[in-house]
């Protein structure tokens, strides 16, 4: 069924996923779907956090650069599937249990590098990853530069983070 609204979302873009829409992909009637999802937003929400299960979980190594890998994993994995940054940025952010497993993961990385302020930190790498994917999918900057500029600006906002 994810796979199938991801499907409605690429050829027609957010706003062309409905139960509807996805129904008939699925060649089943709309109320069919009610067993898997409560309503379109549980849709949107089960939609985003599986692609959020695709998020390379950094293993062993520094922290800091653990941090910085899954952040940098979150960026790709979201710049791979444009048509999703919107709903992203709409939902602001993603909910479910990959959200909140790399939501554990980051905050671990963030506590174990002495990050004072841990919510605040992921809020600001979070916003930072998705507002970076969005920039990319808008095609604002030229080919090559968001992604080099994500990863100095990551830099940057990690440096500023943790205790000198």
């Amino acid at each position: 069924m994810l796979a199938a609204a991801r499907a409605v979302v690429a050829e027609g873009g957010a706003d062309a996923l409905s139960m509807r829409a996805l129904a008939r992909r699925l060649e089943v009637a709309p109320n069919a779907l009610y067993s898997h999802v409560a309503d379109k937003t549980d849709l949107l929400d089960q939609l985003l956090d599986d692609l959020l299960g695709t998020v390379a979980i950094p293993t062993g190594g520094d922290p800091r650069g653990a941090v910085e890998a899954l952040m940098t994993s979150t960026y790709e994995t979201l710049v791979g599937h444009p048509e999703l940054v919107g709903l992203f940025l709409a939902r602001q952010g993603a909910r479910g249990p990959n959200a909140v497993r790399l939501g554990e993961v980051l905050d671990a990385g963030l506590a174990a590098v002495g990050v004072p302020d841990v919510p605040a930190a992921r809020r600001v790498l979070i916003i930072h990853a998705i507002g970076f994917a969005a920039f990319d999918a808008g095609d604002v900057l030229p080919a090559g530069a968001t992604a080099h500029s994500f990863t100095r600006s990551l830099r940057w906002l990690l440096d500023g983070m943790t205790p000198g």
